[in-house]
C-alpha cells in the first residue's frame, strides 16, 4: 500500500472512530423525521423549506446562484420555485443591476413557513436532557464554524473535466 493510500485509509478509519459526520447525519434524518410527527399539518417537502430558508438567509437571490449554493440543478431548483411560488411563499423581480436577470424573495407567508419549521425543530430538540442540550448549545459556535468551512470549499469552482483532474475515489464532489 502506498503511503498516500495508507493516509487517506487511516483518515477513514479515525472518521468513522470519531462518528461525528454520522453523527450530524443521524441527527438531520431524526429531526426531520420528528419535524414531521411534531407537526402533521406542515405539508411543504424539505427541499421546499431548504429552499425557503436559504432565501430567507440570501435575499434577493438569483436562481442560479441559489441552485449552486443548495447544490441542486438549475430544473429542480425552478420546479421547487414554481410551487413555492404558487403557493405564495416566493416572489420574483426583475434585478436591479441586469434587466434580464431575476432575484427570488421570501414572501411574509414563506417566512412564516421558515419560522414554524425553525421552531417546530427547536421543539423536538428539547427532547434531549437539560445537560445533553447544554453541552449541544455549548457546541454551536463550532458547527457553525465548520459549516462556514464546509460552504467556503463548495464555493470552490471544479476543475474542468480531463485526464488531469480526475478526482480520486476519496474527493468530495
Amino acid at each position: 500500500m502506498s503511503s498516500s493510500a495508507a493516509g487517506t485509509a487511516a483518515a477513514g478509519d479515525r472518521a468513522r472512530a470519531d462518528g461525528l459526520a454520522e453523527g450530524i447525519a443521524r441527527l438531520r434524518r431524526a429531526l426531520r423525521r420528528g419535524a414531521r410527527v411534531a407537526d402533521p399539518a406542515n405539508t411543504l417537502a424539505v427541499a421546499q423549506l431548504e429552499v425557503l430558508s436559504a432565501l430567507a438567509e440570501n435575499p434577493c437571490a438569483r436562481p442560479g446562484n441559489l441552485a449552486r449554493a443548495l447544490n441542486m440543478r438549475p430544473n429542480t431548483l425552478t420546479t421547487i420555485v414554481n410551487a413555492l411560488a404558487a403557493m405564495g411563499m416566493v416572489s420574483r423581480s426583475v434585478a436591479a443591476d441586469d434587466k434580464r436577470a431575476v432575484e427570488l424573495a421570501v414572501t411574509d407567508a414563506g417566512m412564516q413557513a421558515v419560522h414554524a419549521w425553525q421552531a417546530t425543530n427547536a421543539a423536538v430538540l428539547h427532547l434531549a436532557p437539560a445537560g445533553q442540550r447544554r453541552a449541544l448549545a455549548a457546541a454551536v459556535p463550532a458547527l457553525e464554524a465548520l459549516a462556514a468551512a464546509i460552504d467556503r470549499l463548495a464555493d470552490v469552482p471544479a476543475p474542468a473535466p480531463g485526464p488531469a483532474s480526475k478526482p480520486g475515489p476519496h474527493a468530495i464532489r
